[in-house]
């Protein structure tokens, strides 16, 4: 091992140490993928076009089995709706404030990255992170009215925002294109204690035009 190695190898080791004292602590996983996997909740698809009235159409190809459509498809593999400006959208004369689905993967989410949060501070940490990402607070309201009857009683819960692990296996083709695509999902579980794991860095956005929003998550375990 090179000096520089030895030096870094030894900085990091009490660095882990001294952020550690106090707490019960497990490392991340070696391989950072998740041993088993869950289903993937609640992505729900919001479209905001520039002119009320807009066609839109969202196609899901998904690499795994669909349990939940609303509404039902009405063309292959996804939807053909007008959406207003403010979000609304209609779907056959039904009004609908996003699309949801829900599915069983094939893939596996990992955990290379991320972040042990307390359960009690759960809901500030998402409501930071969220408005970090780009999310309103329409989004983030349901986002957390969601998920958190989950989270908050757990000792702690480990959340990885996942990107190409997700976006690989759902894959969104949206005609018109959006100007702006936030895809927000959260692969996460619960834990009695600190789990320790690389820091995690999250895209932000500007929403700028025709904006798609999306948000979902899975409980790994």
């Amino acid at each position: 091992m090179g000096k520089k190695c030895l030096i870094v190898t030894v900085v990091m080791g009490i660095l882990l140490t001294v952020f550690s004292i106090g707490k019960t602590v497990d490392t991340c996983p070696e391989s950072g993928v998740s041993e088993g996997v869950g289903v993937d909740r609640k992505p729900v698809i919001y479209l905001y076009p520039e002119e009320d009235d807009t066609e839109v159409s969202v196609t899901l190809d998904y690499d795994g089995n669909l349990v939940e459509l609303d509404p039902e498809f009405n063309i292959d593999n996804g939807w053909k709706v007008t959406a207003d400006r403010d979000g609304t959208i209609t779907f056959e004369g039904e009004k609908y404030d996003y699309l949801y689905w829900e599915g069983d993967p094939r893939h596996n989410y990992n955990f290379f990255s991320g972040f042990c949060v307390r359960g009690e501070e759960t809901e500030a940490f998402l409501k930071a992170k969220l408005t970090e990402i780009g999310l309103n607070e329409k989004e983030i309201a349901e986002f957390i009215e969601y998920w958190m009857p989950q989270m908050a009683g757990n000792e702690y819960n480990v959340i990885s925002f996942q990107g190409s692990a997700y976006t690989k296996g759902a894959k969104l083709n949206i005609e018109p294109k959006p100007d702006t695509l936030i895809r927000v999902f959260m692969a996460w579980y619960p834990s009695d204690r600190y789990v320790l794991l690389n820091p995690q860095y999250l895209d932000e956005f500007n929403r700028e035009g025709f904006t798609v929003v999306e948000w979902g998550g899975n409980r790994v375990k």
